[in-house]
C-alpha cells in the first residue's frame, strides 16, 4: 500500500471508520508522517466544513507522531492546525520541541528588554 490509501473525492466522502482504518494501516505500512499529517489535515477541512464526528479523528496517531517522531518541516508547518489534540502543557512541550531557536530567541529578548529597562529613565510617551 505504498500509493495514497484512497482518492482526494474519498477523503470527502468515505466514513469516518473505514477513513481512520486506511490511514492507520497506511502509516503502519509506510510509516511516512508527512503524508499521514496531509490526509489528516484534509480531515480537519472536513471537520471544519461540518463533519462534526471528526473533530478529533485519529488523535492518537496525531499525538504519536508530533511528539515520538522526528520533527520533519510538514510536521512545523501544520502543527497549529492541530492545537484541539493537545492540553496546555503538551502543548508548550510541543512548541519547544519543534521550534527550539524560536522559542530560545524570544527568552532572550525578554531578558535583554528587561535589562534595558533598568539603565533607562522611566520616559513619558510623547504625542
Amino acid at each position: 500500500m505504498s500509493e495514497l490509501p484512497f482518492t482526494h473525492q474519498q477523503i470527502f466522502t468515505l466514513s469516518l471508520e473505514t477513513i481512520e482504518q486506511r490511514i492507520s494501516e497506511y502509516y503502519d505500512e509506510t510509516q511516512n508522517g508527512t503524508t499521514t499529517i496531509q490526509l489528516l489535515l484534509a480531515l480537519r477541512v472536513r471537520y471544519q466544513l461540518g463533519a462534526e464526528e471528526f473533530a478529533l479523528v485519529l488523535q492518537d496517531l496525531v499525538k504519536y507522531l508530533f511528539t515520538c517522531t522526528k520533527a520533519t518541516r510538514t510536521m512545523k508547518r501544520f502543527f497549529y492546525y492541530f492545537v484541539d489534540y493537545f492540553d496546555a502543557a503538551e502543548w508548550k512541550k510541543l512548541s519547544i520541541k519543534l521550534f527550539p531557536v524560536r522559542i530560545f530567541i524570544e527568552k532572550a529578548k525578554t531578558i535583554v528588554q528587561a535589562q534595558i529597562a533598568k539603565f533607562l529613565p522611566n520616559e513619558t510617551a510623547v504625542p
